[in-house]
């Protein structure tokens, strides 16, 4: 009997973990009636429900979101269409530059504007004005020339032309920039419309001819240059005439008073004088000479 309950004990011991598995319930869990299932149902079906419910209203929201930006954006839209002024199809317009499509910078750019007007009533022309933008973003502004205050008006049926003029910067020059010419008129109700005439991008040119700032500076400096080269060559030489010696003047004592003789014997003094009186005297013929030195010896 003792050896039979380890056994007994053994089966239990892994029957019961066994009973635990399979069944999905701990022992002694009593069965769910049909009204408890019933009830555990309608409860699953409602939460099925209520999640439904949720996940349309969340879509109904996103919906609404949806419809309320995109109408912002066509009110935005459509204030910008209203806010943007546009040029009337009753009028038209030409240009002509004068000197071809071609803009030197520092130099002047001079053009023709045509207005006509097709309708039938007045258009009261009030400006014009140019200016030079970003190639990339005509938004911003390179160069804003100073607009022309015209204030014509132009009946129906008839023509009016107008003459504009600018001055490209001369840093500008080398570079392309977009060109905006706009035209701003009104009607007789005072509607405003403006006409971009010109709107393209153009090359700046550098000017050729005449003398830039450049030009005068390599002038003024070559100038400079060759003073300086006049001026070294100058002291060069009067360096080198410095250098030579002065010619010597071999003077006589005559001229030289302060020059003490006092050491010399008074008959060497008189020899010497006589011999510079004889030197000084005109020659004499050979006879006046032996006459004189015959006088001489009788004394």
């Amino acid at each position: 009997m003792m050896s039979f309950l380890p056994k007994v004990l053994l089966v239990v011991l892994l029957a019961f973990p066994a009973y635990v598995v399979f069944t999905g319930r701990p022992v002694g869990a009593e069965d769910l009636t049909e009204d408890e299932e019933a009830t555990e149902t309608e409860e699953d079906v409602v939460d099925d429900v209520t999640a439904d419910d949720e996940d349309d209203e969340a879509e109904v929201e996103d919906d609404e979101r949806t419809e309320i930006t995109e109408g912002k954006e066509d009110d935005e839209d459509e204030e910008a269409s209203v806010g943007e002024v546009k040029a009337s199809p009753n009028a038209d317009t030409a240009i002509l530059f004068v000197k071809g499509e071609d803009f030197p910078a520092n130099d002047i750019v001079k053009f023709l504007l045509g207005f006509t007007n097709k309708g039938s009533e007045d258009f009261m022309v009030d400006s014009l004005d140019a200016s030079f933008r970003y190639p990339q973003d005509y938004q911003f502004y390179i160069q804003n020339f100073t607009a022309l205050q015209l204030g014509t008006a132009v009946p129906p049926g008839r023509q009016a032309t107008f003459e504009y003029s600018f001055i490209p910067a001369e840093p500008m020059g080398g570079r392309p920039f977009g060109l905006v010419i706009n035209l701003n008129y009104k009607d007789a109700d005072g509607n405003v419309f403006q006409d971009a005439v010109f709107n393209q991008t153009v090359t700046v040119t550098e000017r050729e001819d005449g003398l830039d700032g450049e030009t005068i500076f390599m002038y003024v400096f070559l100038s400079g240059l060759g003073l300086l080269v006049i001026v070294g060559l100058h002291q060069l030489l009067e360096s080198r005439k410095r250098r030579r010696p002065a010619p010597k003047v071999e003077m006589g004592t005559s001229s030289h008073s302060d020059v003490d003789l006092s050491w010399i014997p008074q008959e060497t003094l008189n020899q010497i004088m006589q011999s510079r009186k004889d030197k000084a005297s005109p020659r004499r013929s050979p006879r006046k000479r032996n006459q004189k030195r015959s006088a001489g010896s009788d004394e």
